[in-house]
């Protein structure tokens, strides 16, 4: 397997799907050991750091790439198999930013109130615990959480030569902030442009579902990656698999047509994979899939809808590419 490593300068950072040229052309079977910088723009590195004072808006969530996958062509289907994800920095950064998360107003849901306070939380990294620890701001409380690092943004160019902030999950991946994406995860994206044009970034040392207050545990990542290429067959919304489970990612306003979207397009891949009338895989996924929640921040809110492979004997996605990734990728761990 031929390998490849890139760490960005600073220069090359890039805050959009589509619209940026390729930092270089890579081959389907590729393994990826890719740099990555947290989506603060390393703006906040100590808790007197507050966000309205040190983060530009006009370059957070920077992402590594894009890169050109030779023969990739609208309609095919883009797998990347996250290897291993392991934290650049020893500490990671998460904060309260003005009118900025789930449980404030916001310039889409406004009301009449102050900002809640602003502040930042510095977590440090112990790489032998494998922990990030908890700092109370306002009290004494502390505690040590288990290190389990994920991307928050996987995506690639829009088609019709659409430009789309980092910031925004879509059908064409971007941050969706689910702590799914995270080691021994397939992502199936759909081709939109030729080349495929896949970037990674928002690295994230832990994150809980939702990403209530709008940040996560944010810090630079040394992340491994397989990329393969499938010929056709492009999912109309990312698709993930992992070891146990299937799943579909779908991002929207308002929530419940996130999930809907999620819903629907898990009963197409079931009467693909089991060759279900779309009716019985409706009544089916009613029974057994689970629909937590990726994000309710973003511009548009993530919902994931998964169902566990345990429950569904026999079923085989993508002609069983995830088992030879995660095969392939016991050579480079």
């Amino acid at each position: 397997m031929r390998e490849i490593a890139f760490t960005p300068e600073r220069s090359q950072y890039v805050y959009t799907f589509g619209g940026a040229e390729p930092a270089m052309r890579i081959k389907p079977g590729t393994a990826m050991r890719l740099w990555s910088e947290d989506a603060f723009n390393f703006a906040l590195t100590s808790v007197d750091h507050l966000p309205s004072q040190h983060i530009d808006i006009r370059y957070v969530n920077p992402q590594t790439g894009p890169f050109y996958v030779d023969g990739a062509e609208p309609g095919d289907t883009l797998a990347l198999h996250i290897v291993d994800l392991t934290p650049a920095r020893s500490f990671g950064a998460s904060s309260t930013i003005p009118f900025f998360g789930g449980l404030t107003g916001t310039d889409r849901t406004a009301l009449l109130q102050d900002a809640l306070p602003e502040a930042t939380w510095i977590y440090e990294v112990d790489t032998a615990r494998q922990t990030v620890g908890f700092q109370a701001r306002f009290g004494d409380f502390e505690v040590s959480l288990p290190l389990e690092p994920m991307l928050g943004t996987v995506g690639l160019a829009p088609g019709a030569s659409e430009v789309r902030t980092s910031l925004v999950p879509e059908r064409f991946g971007g941050n969706m902030d689910t702590p799914e994406m995270k080691i021994g995860t397939t992502a199936y994206l759909g081709v939109n442009v030729e080349g495929a044009l896949f970037s990674i970034g928002d690295g994230h040392y832990r994150q809980g579902e939702g990403e209530a207050c709008g940040t996560a545990v944010e810090g630079a990542m040394n992340s491994v990656i397989i990329v393969e290429l499938i010929k056709g067959s492009a999912p109309l919304w990312p698709r993930l698999e992992n070891d146990d489970y299937w799943m579909v990612v779908g991002s929207s306003r308002p929530m419940e047509d996130s999930w809907r979207i999620a819903q629907l397009d898990m009963v197409t891949w079931f009467t693909e994979m089991f060759g279900l009338h779309a009716m019985d895989a409706y009544q089916l996924l009613t029974q057994t899939s689970l629909a937590p929640i990726a994000n309710a921040v973003d511009a548009n809110y993530s919902v994931v809808v998964k169902v566990a492979k345990s429950l569904m004997p026999g079923g085989v996605a993508y002609d069983g590419i995830h088992h030879e990734l995660r095969q392939a990728a016991r050579q480079l761990r």
